[in-house]
């Protein structure tokens, strides 16, 4: 692995540092570091992170406790290396981040459903810190970022991550036909397939219209809202569309194997081991970010979703 010379502001730091086979107990605390940190490793040759202040300051503490314990340890400005580009690089910290936002999705759900109301408080708080630790090393701002953030606050809301209200255990498609459904702004992969399975199976003539929570006008039918009463949202371990699916009873093959696809995608928690849904949830997450309006992106995914279906044997 070459290093490029450095050209500029370089957009790279990394650490290379060496101990004394003796200071194994000091080995793993500098490791422990750097995953507080946020750095991911670039081989034998060190540790990398985004060449700003802050990283800056911690690797060269770090680099000063090093030689403190006899150590080796050089800090390096990184223009670029020549097997590894810069969407690679920025990759390997997004799949980073990415497993630390899905263990604390795991923890959502195996650690404050399961437990009695008063020590949810608790564990909602330890949870909370530790997301806030997560963000302050997400360097390049992970979509399931937003995914933690709403299961945080459908868990402070709610009393647990994921509910739905239990009169719309059994629910006739009659009731619910040529009407106005509304959803949070910024749809992603379950709300956007959502709004397919409405349209496709069970109101063919649906509205979709998006609000801030509270804000849904009085007779449109909320779906995948944080505050779930009236409307149809995540329940139990189920996504939204799962949650629709069995409220409705939507037997068809394709739609139970597309209510696996979403969950994983959505939830991150790899119950099915089904991959799809996150190419998806890529291209939402970039037109979010190309500022295209809610109804647009909608509208293109509802396009997605129907390509899926029917690829699916």
């Amino acid at each position: 692995m070459r290093l490029a010379a450095k050209q500029s502001v370089a957009p790279w730091l990394l650490l290379s540092f060496s101990l004394p086979t003796s200071r194994a107990s000091q080995r793993v605390e500098v490791w422990r570091k750097l995953q507080r940190f946020g750095a991911v490793t670039l081989g034998n040759s060190g540790y990398l992170l985004p060449n700003d202040p802050i990283n800056r300051e911690r690797f060269e503490w770090l680099a000063t406790v090093i030689r403190n314990y006899r150590g080796e340890a050089s800090v390096v400005e990184v223009q670029s290396i020549d097997n590894l580009s810069t969407g690679q690089l920025v990759r390997r910290f997004a799949e980073a981040r990415a497993r630390d936002y899905q263990a604390l999705i795991r923890d959502l759900r195996n650690k404050v459903i399961s437990v009695p109301p008063q020590k949810r408080s608790t564990r909602l708080s330890r949870i909370r810190q530790r997301f806030q630790e997560i963000v302050a090393i997400d360097f390049f701002q992970s979509p399931l970022r937003g995914r933690v953030e709403e299961l945080l606050e459908r868990a402070a809301s709610t009393g647990s991550p994921a509910t739905i209200t239990a009169e719309f255990e059994k629910v006739s498609r009659r009731d619910f036909q040529g009407k106005l459904w509304v959803t949070r702004l910024r749809p992603g992969v379950d709300r956007v397939s959502s709004a397919w399975l409405i349209r496709r199976f069970i109101d063919p003539k649906a509205r979709f219209a998006f609000a801030d929570e509270g804000g849904v006008p009085p007779g449109a039918v909320p779906f995948d809202m944080f505050q779930g009463r009236g409307g149809f949202a995540h329940r139990g371990e189920d996504c939204t569309f799962e949650t629709l699916q069995k409220c409705f009873r939507i037997g068809n093959r394709k739609v139970s194997v597309l209510a696996q696809i979403v969950h994983d995608a959505d939830l991150c928690d790899e119950k099915f081991g089904r991959r799809e849904g996150f190419g998806i949830d890529e291209v939402l997450n970039g037109w979010d970010r190309q500022g295209l309006a809610d109804r647009e992106i909608l509208e293109r995914g509802l396009q997605m979703v129907e390509g899926l279906y029917y690829s699916l044997p």
